[in-house]
């Protein structure tokens, strides 16, 4: 992948491509929690690890301030079932479920979003 630069634009985080378009990570902080709303990419870029940029941004943004993340969107509880050594940044009620339950709430956030689109 080429190398990719992840801004933060208010509550998002994006990435700019050279074709117009955008892959972004919509978030809000609340509590010294950064919830983890919605992940978009592009079509014609998805598949080669651009969401999964968004969310080690995000990582990289809450460890710095000394938050904690709660996932929301589907690909960001992905994220974290893919990646276990980055559970630690996750709040306490996720960073404690077992990959079978952070498996399930994957597919109901997966579910509920399929039916709010």
């Amino acid at each position: 992948m080429e190398e990719v630069r992840v801004e933060k634009r208010g509550s998002v985080y994006v990435i700019r491509f050279d074709d117009g378009s955008k892959a972004w990570l919509s978030f809000k902080e609340e509590n010294s929690k950064l919830y983890l709303l919605e992940t978009y990419t592009p079509e014609q870029h998805r598949g080669k690890g651009y969401g999964a940029k968004l969310v080690e941004a995000a990582i990289k943004d809450a460890k710095s301030r000394g938050l904690k993340i709660v996932p929301v969107c589907s690909y960001s509880i992905y994220y974290f079932l893919k990646n276990r050594d980055a559970r630690e940044v996750l709040t306490e009620e996720y960073a404690r479920m077992s990959d079978s339950e952070l498996e399930e709430y994957f597919r109901k956030r997966v579910d509920e979003e399929k039916r709010r689109h």
